[in-house]
């Protein structure tokens, strides 16, 4: 039930669409020989296959999460983490033998003479051709570096002015090289300093993409002898040269034989013999820039039947230069003029399709994104992303998602303005498919937002998840998205979405421990409240904000934080009032400032009474419970657990009644009552099994375990940790290795005295 099992999904699905390998391979972009050692049951494919290959075969929801979980079956492979994150090479490269040549030297003194970390800096212009030679060569040589290879396109570039942070780069290598979110160190030094450990004994290929300047490289540069680090930059980056000894290889536009022979190689060369002069003048009219001849021999290859000569008119007359800075040190031709070619040659539907996906924010776009961008369903979408693929307008990263070059992105954006077409309209869809969808994915991870949301746009693709796996696979898919659209979608008219958007990815950055991304993300929300001037907002967004900062130590600003809820209450209505002596009291707690914890959560459960909410009373006492046992005071502790877990059961609130249970068995096993305690903590393991919490299950196993060690009962102590280790190994929690040292512990007889 592995690669046979695929291959058979594979081969049906493709007889059932009437497609010969032939067909499939056309359409798709993947070999013939591929496909059909995949049929064979000989291999699986990558993400960015696997996309491509349902894609092609329009694959409804259900058909894909049948393929996506087959082709992840993979056995007899190792189970260290081995990261494969280059984007698919380019099987029709052509040209650059000087700069391969010298590469393949860095190469050499890497692997042959075991010297120091090698880095090159591949620098040239805009579309010349910079990322496609690091990624080709990296492919040629990655058998040589066993331990894998990274990838991030660092977002130097690009329009909207936000390249990405060293500190979110890292934190992508570090997961991609098996660290747990849980325990990726907050800030830039920090994690760089882990990614040098990590690295420090492995053989790796790390392509940094678009980089902006030295200070944006130095931090991802692995320190390791066996490291080959290609750096594509528009920038020279001669301070890497100076300072980290990297070698510069410099590219400019193809020349004449290079990109002719780049354009044989995509139209047939067959045709460039017919009309030598045609070809010479297509190419030069391209400026023998590569991103241009590539998009104009895909236009190209649609029309095999048109004489070149057509061609070199119709680019000849594109039209005026309206993106000047694109041919910007391009020596002779208009890119713009080459887009405008191929634009004009789409399909009407496309084209809409294609300047709307240009607004897309983020560094690559899921089709579901850019079926919300368009408002159009997830079966149309798929057909345009492939019309553009095939028109070498976008490309695809090594998880399957779709590149736009920036090039490419600024000219859409352009003609975005140019057809009046609806951007607020885009930008709010693709804010609602994020919002909404959030809010789903929210519910597998056992949280809900209490306020009301209004429904989405029309056009916002719903997303179908059934499982808390596929909840987190999308919260991972769209995170750098919802980052990128925070930072840069200031519309005054978007500013309640983004706010929005950012209460509904706190539960995903909880659950993940990533607390660095959701201090960033709560402060746009925070700085959106205080300029709607919104109380109750600028309190909600503020309280997360200060959960994060104490969940990582960071005392001052939490206190910053509280200080500014505080400051709110006068202006709150008793519900939000409460909501704010809660969360400083959690904060509290935190901090270990019990007294105040305890003062504040008493507040809290005070406005509760009043009100007569019996949930909100009941959750409280809980709270109030646990800091009066913090202070040893067991027996208050026990009589108000024991007043909330009725209301607690009558309202079903299972996780609260969970928790109520363990406190009052946290307290009563330091009353000396070890079995009262212990039936408590059964029956809150009970309870969270019911809600399905494993992490907290591991909690009370845990509270349990020194129960069972008190009263003697090594062997049943020992099984109770080994179990909270099974439960948060799951959920790959660090804390899995504290639990699994308990009970190695007590694999020796106790000592005698």
């Amino acid at each position: 039930m592995d690669r046979t099992e695929f291959g058979g999904l594979l081969r049906e699905a493709r007889q059932r669409s009437l497609l010969t390998l032939e067909n499939l391979a056309e359409m798709s972009g993947v070999s013939v020989r591929a496909i059909s050692d995949m049929e064979r049951g000989q291999s699986l494919p990558r993400q960015a296959t696997l996309s491509e290959l349902m894609d092609a075969l329009e694959l409804d929801a259900d058909e894909r999460r049948r393929f996506v979980e087959v082709s992840m079956r993979r056995t007899g492979e190792p189970t260290a983490r081995i990261p494969r994150q280059l984007p698919p090479d380019l099987a029709m490269f052509r040209g650059r033998e000087d700069a391969l040549a010298t590469m393949y030297g860095l190469t050499e003194q890497v692997v042959e003479t075991g010297g120091n970390a090698v880095v090159s800096v591949i620098g040239g212009m805009a579309g010349v051709g910079k990322t496609t030679l690091a990624v080709h060569w990296a492919h040629q040589v990655a058998d040589r570096f066993p331990d894998g290879q990274l990838y991030v396109n660092l977002r130097g570039f690009e329009d909207a002015g936000h390249p990405l942070d060293p500190a979110e780069a890292l934190g992508g290598f570090l997961t991609a090289l098996g660290v747990s979110d849980r325990d990726i160190p907050h800030g830039v030094d920090a994690r760089g300093a882990l990614f040098r450990e990590r690295t420090a004994s492995r053989r790796l290929i790390v392509v940094l993409d678009n980089a902006r300047d030295e200070a944006q490289v130095r931090p991802l540069l692995p320190a390791s002898a066996g490291c080959l680090t290609l750096i594509t930059s528009r920038s020279r980056l001669s301070g890497l040269a100076a300072v980290e000894g990297a070698r510069l290889v410099g590219l400019d536009v193809w020349t004449r034989a290079e990109a002719l022979a780049a354009l044989a190689a995509r139209i047939g060369e067959e045709r460039c013999r017919a009309e030598p002069a045609a070809a010479a003048e297509l190419v030069e009219l391209c400026g023998f820039l590569p991103l241009a001849v590539a998009i104009v021999a895909a236009q190209l290859s649609t029309t095999p039947q048109v004489p070149l000569r057509l061609g070199v008119r119709e680019l000849s007359e594109a039209g005026q230069p309206l993106l000047d800075a694109l041919s910007a040190g391009v020596p002779r031709g208009d890119v713009r003029a080459v887009f405008s070619w191929s634009y004009r040659a789409l399909p009407p539907e496309t084209a809409g399709f294609f300047r709307f996906l240009a607004l897309h924010p983020g560094p690559s776009v899921s089709t579901a994104a850019a079926a919300s961008l368009a408002g159009v369903g997830m079966p149309e979408a798929r057909r345009r992303l492939r019309q553009l693929a095939a028109a070498n307008m976008l490309s695809r990263d090594a998880e399957g998602r779709y590149v736009l070059h920036d090039l490419l992105r600024t000219y859409g954006a352009e003609l975005v303005e140019h057809e009046k077409d609806d951007r607020l309209g885009a930008q709010t869809r693709l804010l609602d498919y994020l919002r909404h969808t959030a809010h789903r994915a929210n519910l597998f991870l056992g949280r809900t937002r209490t306020e009301e949301s209004a429904p989405p746009a029309d056009g916002v693709v719903n997303v179908v998840l059934e499982t808390r796996e596929e909840a987190l696979e999308w919260f991972g898919q769209e995170e750098a998205t919802v980052a990128s659209a925070l930072r840069s979608m200031d519309d005054p008219r978007l500013l309640r979405f983004r706010m929005t958007l950012t209460q509904d990815w706190v539960g995903y950055y909880s659950v993940m421990g990533r607390w660095s991304a959701e201090i960033e993300t709560k402060r746009i929300g925070l700085d959106v409240a205080l300029l709607l001037d919104e109380p109750a907002a600028v309190v909600r967004n503020s309280a997360d904000l200060a959960r994060a900062l104490a969940e990582t130590g960071r005392t001052d600003e939490a206190d910053q934080q509280v200080e500014l809820m505080l400051g709110q209450l006068h202006r709150l209505g008793p519900v939000e009032r409460a909501f704010t002596e809660r969360t400083v009291g959690w904060v509290r707690g935190r901090q270990e400032r019990r007294e105040q914890a305890l003062h504040h959560a008493r507040r809290a459960l005070e406005i509760y009474r009043t009100l007569e909410d019996e949930r909100a009373m009941a959750r409280e006492m809980n709270a109030v419970g646990w800091y009066l046992a913090l202070l040893g005071r067991y027996e208050e502790t026990v009589a108000l657990c024991q007043e909330a877990i009725p209301l607690l059961r009558r309202d079903d609130n299972l996780r609260i009644e969970a928790a109520a249970w363990d406190t009052m068995g946290y307290a009563r096993q330091r009353l000396g009552d070890l079995d009262g305690a212990t039936a408590d903590y059964q029956e809150s393991l009970r309870i969270y099994g019911e809600a399905f919490d494993g992490y907290n299950q591991a909690e009370v196993l845990d509270h349990l375990a020194t129960a069972q060690l008190e009263r003697g009962d090594r062997a049943q102590a020992r099984a109770s940790w080994l179990r909270a280790a099974e439960l948060l190994s799951a959920i790959h929690s660090p804390r899995a290795t504290r639990m699994r040292a308990n009970a190695r512990a007590l694999d020796d007889p106790p000592q005698q005295p």
